[in-house]
């Protein structure tokens, strides 16, 4: 029998990694490569690209974007798609890829696959169930999933003690899932005594600066919202030296809510480039404040990241923002107009405050989410779940 003692054969995959980077993707690619810093046998699936390690594998699929996909969609006709789990662009990947994985886990022979792809999860487990793989599959819930979705899986990983609370209101308790957050390096996210993009930005010595990092849109990340209330904090205080910045993706409708942001902030508005990783700390270094507009996450690991750099962060009060930021900010109810620039007011005018909720941040997020604590996690229920299965042989 395995036990969490033993040695293990790990899968992390995601259909989305070496074509497309959003959470799902950076989730599967920093766990497949701490589980091998750490010296675990473990492979990581990607569906396009290079394997650029020697424990990386690509797995062929259709991806979402190919030609072959949107000339399967355009001939197949809708209802007859969605019953072969071929119904949009995503699921078509996800089939795909699930088909061609299944013999990569029975030629290495993988005791647990950990995957966020619902699909590909339900697909993987299936095949278990039916002999054709020996392979368990711990599901990641970071996708928003309809909970009802998820009672035929037997091992569900939740990012936040709240998920798993709702979870077991709808469908009751389960022996097989759990929850573990999203890690950080807190070693990569740290304090940063300089940065560079105070003076790239054309921001003056002595300014404050309140950052915001994700993609520039409506829905979800709520950056006209931002934009009013930022807006509400320069009518209030003219003779706050504030400036405030945005980083992340664009998408169709970032070019009418950058002229908004021009129009209602002037020049005290930035709208940067996407960041790389490797940049992030010295963003989040140039910042005196870190806002996220969002009113629901998963998890939220831009919050912890920031936090793990020392900076205040201001987030909506949902008890999954509440349990990421700790002492490490204030969460506020985001839908009521003027509640977020009350907040950062407060902050902008009290630098003792923002300085105390820096250094408790840093410190809970180093308890809570660094790299190492979490790691341990995952690794201990990777060996729950294969001795789950060796005892069932």
């Amino acid at each position: 029998m395995k036990t969490a003692a033993m040695d293990l054969r790990i899968c992390v995959a995601s259909t989305g990694l070496g074509h497309v980077m959003r959470g799902v993707e950076g989730w599967a690619h920093d766990l497949g490569h701490a589980l091998a810093d750490r010296g675990q046998d473990v492979l990581l699936c990607k569906g396009d690209g290079e394997a650029t390690a020697s424990f990386e594998r690509v797995v062929s699929c259709w991806t979402r974007e190919s030609e072959t996909t949107q000339r399967l969609l355009r001939w197949l006709p809708h209802s007859v798609g969605w019953r072969v789990g071929l119904g949009n662009a995503y699921n078509v990947e996800q089939t795909t890829f699930a088909i061609n994985l299944l013999g990569l886990l029975r030629r290495e022979r993988v005791d647990v696959l950990h995957v966020q792809d619902p699909h590909v999860a339900g697909f993987v487990q299936t095949a278990m169930r039916v002999g054709l793989c020996q392979t368990k599959v711990l599901f990641g819930h970071g996708t928003e999933e309809p909970l009802e979705s998820l009672a035929a899986l037997d091992h569900v990983h939740h990012l936040a003690p709240w998920h798993e609370r709702e979870a077991e209101a709808v469908i009751g308790v389960r022996e097989g899932w759990c929850t573990i957050p999203n890690f950080v390096d807190s070693q990569f996210y740290r304090p940063v005594a300089a940065s560079r993009f105070r003076s790239e930005w054309g921001i003056p010595e002595g300014g404050l600066v309140v950052t915001v990092c994700s993609a520039i849109k409506r829905r979800h990340k709520r950056i006209d919202c931002l934009i009013e209330e930022f807006a509400s904090v320069r009518q209030q205080r003219p003779d706050l030296p504030v400036w405030f910045v945005f980083a992340g993706g664009r998408n169709s409708e970032s070019d009418e809510l950058i002229e908004f942001g021009r129009a209602k902030l002037g020049d005290r508005v930035r709208f940067v480039s996407e960041l790389t990783r490797d940049e992030m700390p010295a963003f989040h270094a140039a910042g005196d404040v870190f806002v996220h507009g969002s009113l629901f996450e998963m998890f939220g690991t831009v919050l912890a990241e920031a936090s793990s750099c020392g900076v205040p962060c201001i987030a909506h009060h949902h008890p999954v923002m509440q349990w990421v930021l700790g002492p490490g900010g204030m969460t506020l109810d985001m839908t009521v107009p003027g509640s977020l620039a009350v907040g950062l007011l407060r902050l902008l005018d009290d630098e003792h405050l923002r300085k105390q909720m820096g250094t408790a941040g840093r410190r809970y997020c180093h308890d809570q989410f660094d790299q190492e604590v979490v790691i341990d996690q995952m690794i201990h229920q990777y060996g729950k779940i294969a001795g789950a299965r060796a005892v069932a042989a």
